[in-house]
């Protein structure tokens, strides 16, 4: 059951920086459905950061976010923003700001350009004593969240192999250290990366191949546990298709998920004989298990700040928060992993093995 802002008994005091079109979409209306006392809005635009107050409830507005972390003492701050000209992330900057005036931090993805910023903020939040929770939506996703149920049963086995595929281009070998040109690639490659590091633990070696038309790209990957994978990058693909699909392979059973809402779990034990099987229709307690969502009634399932993980997300990170603990998902470690994955891209020839060190 969803408790609804107003019904918490306690509120973390919250201040917003950036008010683009991606988190008035997306993030802002999720506080709906969290604890979150909304104080101050800060952009660079004076005026948008007026409109976004008033239409999410914010008494005060900033453009400089140091005045506003002085003045507000927020308990927590939201980053959403962008790039730099030279493809930095912008909000990694503002969240060590944030946590040095005492504030903890929820950002979205990604977090930084590179492992070495990676290490700057983490060392930022070691010495602030405050935690950087960033915006991995898809391992907060129902689906996702049910896929990872799953595998830890003993009944699907050890998790063996994985199939992810998601529509990514990726520059040619020769753009891949101009950061400006690495930006589509950067944006977009944790959300892949989330669910396989989620559901299928550390990379240790990977390799690929790539079109050169369209910038696609199928990856071959190793994971720590023994298991193995491919992450196809369908650059290309009509924008009409279902943009997703994850299939993850047991011992004996095996558990799909096709364009984030369909869920298909094909469970162990079905016995069909080749060649004698008048029937495909099994016994019920071996029968494959399907979920999806039937999208007519105003359900809160059938928003995308739910089945997207928007709203599962920030309620974990308002959670921590008024809980004082660190989150278990969307951690700089999950986000470490991200990373790795993505430097190995950079890095790497088409057709070339490499490993990845952890």
């Amino acid at each position: 059951m969803v408790t609804y802002q107003f019904e918490y008994d306690e509120h973390v005091r919250c201040a917003f920086i950036g008010a683009g079109e991606h988190s008035f979409r997306n993030v802002y209306p999720a506080f709906q459905y969290a604890p979150v006392d909304l104080r101050a809005v800060c952009d660079r635009d004076a005026d948008r950061a007026g409109s976004y107050a008033r239409a999410f409830g914010a008494a005060r507005t900033y453009t400089d976010h140091r005045e506003m972390l002085e003045r507000e003492r927020p308990q927590a701050v939201f980053v959403v923003t962008g790039y730099t000209d030279d493809g930095d992330v912008q909000a990694t900057t503002l969240a060590e700001d944030a946590m040095r005036a005492g504030a903890h931090v929820w950002m979205e993805k990604p977090t930084a350009s590179s492992l070495t910023r990676l290490d700057r903020l983490a060392a930022t939040s070691a010495q602030t004593g405050r935690f950087v929770m960033t915006g991995l939506k898809k391992i907060f996703t129902p689906t996702v969240e049910k896929v990872r149920a799953i595998l830890d049963t003993p009944e699907f086995g050890e998790p063996s192999s994985i199939s992810v595929r998601y529509p990514q281009s990726l520059p040619p070998f020769a753009e891949r250290g101009d950061g400006a040109r690495m930006v589509g690639f950067l944006d977009h490659i944790f959300h892949p990366a989330a669910v396989l590091h989620h559901l299928m633990g550390r990379v240790t070696r990977m390799s690929y191949e790539w079109e050169p038309r369209t910038g696609a790209s199928v990856t071959n990957l190793r994971f720590e546990s023994g298991a193995v994978g491919t992450l196809h990058l369908t650059a290309g693909a009509a924008v009409t298709s279902p943009l997703e699909h994850v299939e993850v392979v047991g011992e004996g059973a095996n558990v799909v998920v096709e364009n984030g809402v369909r869920l298909t779990y094909y469970r162990r034990g079905a016995d069909l004989p080749y060649g004698r099987s008048a029937s495909f229709v099994v016994d019920d307690d071996a029968a494959p298990l399907r979920w999806e969502p039937e999208f007519s009634l105003g359900q809160l399932y059938n928003k995308n700040l739910f089945h997207l993980g928007y709203v599962p997300e920030i309620q974990h990170f308002c959670d921590c928060v008024l809980t004082g603990t660190t989150p278990r998902k969307g951690t700089l470690d999950d986000v470490r992993a991200i990373m790795k994955l993505y430097e190995a891209y950079a890095r790497t020839e088409p057709g070339t093995v490499t490993a990845i060190e952890h």
